[in-house]
């Protein structure tokens, strides 16, 4: 049974710490654009405070949560338990993309690693927190994160990241520009 809950509160920003992947769901305006499910990993989010997290994006081969941001704001966080005791927890709200040159940027990049591909922050300003049971989530063994992101942005450099951001990453699918990169 779903629940929802007035905040982010210290037990729920441990357990969200202690997972090793969490989805975020974005999605136009348009009626006939496309939903965006993206999957994140690695050491890229953080509970900022009670009703604020934010995660660090790094390059990948679309933009389109950047995109659905700029345009409209909405935004779903959602982690599972694939261990331990069953929860589902999604964090419903308003988000917005912090790049760099953004006077947050200053604030929020030293709360995560020096990863290499780094292309944006984005920030949540958490509207409404609600726990599932998630008793139907498998249970599954993590062995660890993939390095082939940071691998292949590292052999990339930084100027081979800015070039493919500019080619691949400017416009989303539904052709929405992303921001600092669209047209």
């Amino acid at each position: 049974m779903a629940k929802v809950l007035p905040e982010i509160d210290a037990e729920l920003a441990a357990w969200m710490a202690a997972q090793p992947l969490f989805f975020n769901a974005t999605a136009p305006l348009a009626a006939d654009g496309h939903v965006n499910l993206s999957p994140r990993g690695l050491d890229t989010f953080r509970v900022l405070g009670p009703h604020e997290v934010a995660w660090l994006d790094l390059t990948g081969s679309g933009n389109e949560s950047a995109s659905h941001l700029v345009e409209n704001g909405r935004l779903t966080v959602m982690f599972c338990a694939f261990s331990g005791p069953p929860r589902i927890l999604r964090l419903y709200g308003r988000g917005e993309v912090v790049l760099p040159g953004n006077p947050a940027w200053a604030e929020l990049r030293p709360l995560f690693p020096d990863f290499p591909g780094v292309r944006q922050i984005v920030r949540l300003a958490v509207e409404r927190v609600q726990t599932s049971c998630g008793a139907g989530v498998p249970l599954m063994d993590y062995r660890g994160p993939r390095d082939e992101l940071l691998a292949w942005a590292r052999n990339k450099g930084e100027d081979g990241m800015a070039e493919y951001r500019r080619q691949k990453n400017a416009v989303s699918i539904d052709g929405l520009p992303a921001p600092g990169l669209g047209s």
